[in-house]
Order: structure tokens, then sequence, then C-alpha cells
């Protein structure tokens, strides 16, 4: 080969490495999907439309949120597991992740995902029909007390979902077996919250923002919140301390969250555009109006956080008898 093929050849694999570089850096350069393992109009289809909305503009590319549901949130998150670690395919994750795996009824947890940031973080309400004869928390778990087992029933995810998990773990923390309420299970709050207002259960222990429009309508009513402290949304709601003098709380946590094997270039271009994203005002007056919670981890604090709820829902799923 003689001294001018050498060059080109030399140039041509230059000009390669050089696209190659180009087309890394302007990662991304076709639309992203989020993918939510959950109904259309329920707390985390909510809080997932609002960070893509706010993320869209940071990265400048069309984030397509798309609705997964079914098995608890199996279905989507084994969509988002799967998926290419390109960048191109995210997943909102929620509490599922770290509380399924614990009951048996599914063998993913978040080792199986790559952390990018934690974005939300709202604590469990206990929401009844509007024209119940309850007026406070107590009443109702009186009523729980004297009343045979399976005269409640109550949904607001599937069958040890966070809201499942996070009401029976009320009832224990009061003296009452988990079982004495029949749990119903669906697809989410948006679902449950329609049946409640319907009549056919009475209760679904979801997140306040989830039941806003059903009380705002005047067919629900939430007795209290599962928090610290009061929601600054809903100021006239107690907390369990409040209302029964009780510490307990819990909550669902989400966030966004890629396959396993993500290069940590795209990650950290993700995780910078989403502290961007949280920040912004778009998304924090998106949140405080629709009365969610906002919290915020990079992903390293996530990593840990996930870890260390994984064994906190652990314990509190084996309490209450779920764990297998």
């Amino acid at each position: 080969m003689n001294k001018k093929a050498v060059i080109s050849l030399k140039s041509l694999c230059f000009s390669l490495l050089c696209i190659s570089g180009i087309a890394h850096a302007e990662y991304p350069d076709r639309p992203i999907q989020l993918i939510v393992p959950w109904a259309a109009g329920g707390g985390s289809d909510s809080a997932a439309r609002g960070i893509a909305a706010a993320l869209e503009k940071e990265l400048g590319t069309t984030i397509n949120v798309v609705n997964r549901a079914g098995g608890g949130s199996v279905v989507g998150m084994t969509a988002m597991s799967v998926a290419r670690p390109d960048g191109y395919t995210l997943g909102f994750a929620t509490g599922e992740m770290n509380m399924l795996h614990w009951q048996g009824l599914s063998k993913i947890t978040y080792k199986d995902f790559t952390p990018i940031a934690l974005t939300n973080y709202d604590y469990a309400g206990v929401q009844i029909a509007g024209d119940a004869p309850y007026a406070n928390l107590s009443e109702l778990l009186a009523a729980i007390k004297e009343k045979p087992a399976g005269s409640f029933g109550a949904s607001g995810t599937g069958l040890g979902g966070i809201w499942h998990v996070a009401f029976a773990g009320l009832l224990l923390d009061q003296g009452i077996a988990p079982d004495k309420v029949r749990w119903i299970p669906s697809q989410g709050a948006a679902p449950a919250m329609v049946e409640l207002a319907a009549g056919n259960l009475e209760i679904v222990p979801s997140s306040v923002p989830e039941a806003r429009s059903m009380i705002s309508a005047g067919k629900a009513k939430s007795l209290a919140i599962m928090a610290p402290e009061r929601n600054p949304a809903f100021p006239d709601i107690p907390t369990v301390k409040e209302a029964v003098d009780s510490s307990y709380t819990l909550g669902e946590w989400r966030g966004v969250v890629g396959p396993k094997g993500m290069d940590p270039a795209v990650v950290k271009k993700l995780a910078t555009a989403l502290e961007a994203a949280y920040k912004s005002d778009m998304y924090q007056d998106y949140m405080k109006k629709q009365g969610f919670g906002v919290e915020w981890r990079d992903p390293e604090g996530f990593k840990t956080f996930l870890e260390e709820n994984d064994a906190y829902m652990g314990d509190i799923i084996g309490k209450i008898g779920l764990k297998k």
C-alpha cells in the first residue's frame, strides 16, 4: 500500500471516530419513551407527565409517556428492565419495585435497573365516600374493629402494592388484623376512586392528590394522611398522629430509572437535565398545584435510597404477613 493510500485510510478512520463521537455527544437525537407501570389518570401517571414535560425543555426532544399497567406494576417494570440500555427507553419507577419481590409476585428488584433520579414522594391518605357516616379516622377504625371481617372493601393498587401495604400496616399499628378489610386489586388509584364514588368499595388509601377531583366534587373525603406533617395543599386533612395518636407513616416514592447497563455518560446527561427540570418553576409549580410531594436524589443518592428502602419494605411486608 502506497503512502498516499495509508494517509487516506487514516483520514477515513479519524473521520469515522469523529462521527461516532459527535453522534454520542448529540444524545438524544430522537424521542425518548418514558414507561409508567400504572394506568393513566393516577398519581404516578400525573407525576410522570409533570417531570416529562419539564425534561423535554431541558433535553430539547420529545418525551413520550407510555402507560403499561398490569400485574400491580409488574408489566410495566418488566418492559423497563428488558429495554435496550441506550437511553431511549426509560421508566418511571414506583415503590412497588422494592415490594413485589418480597411477596413472591415478581423476581424484579432495584438491581435490575440503572437509577437516574428520585423526583417525587407522596404519603398515603385514607379516603372514604363523601356520604359515608364516619367523621374521622377514629370512627372508621372503630367500625372496622366492630363489624365482621370483610364488611369493608379497600382498593387503590394491586394486591401487595404500596397503598395496600400502607393501609395494612396502619391496621396492624392500630391492633387490627390486616386481613379484616378485603383488598380488591385495581390498576391504580384513579379506577379505585371511581369504584369508591359508585359505592362498590368503602376505602381508598391512596395519596390525597389522587383523590383530589372526587374530593372537590363531594364524592369522597379524606380522613387522615400517613405523614409526619400535614400536606400544605390539603391543610384541613389531619395526620394519623393527630387523628389517632400514632407515629405510623408510609408513602409512595417515584423516580426515573433505565435498564441495567446504561452508558455512564448518558446517565450523567439525563441526571443533569432531570435536576434542572426538577428545579424549574414549571415542575415545582405543577407539583404544588397538584398537591404532590417533591424530593430530589441524584443517581448515587437514589441508589442508596433504593437499597435502604428495599430493606425497610421487606421488614414491613414481613410484619403484615405478606412475605414469601
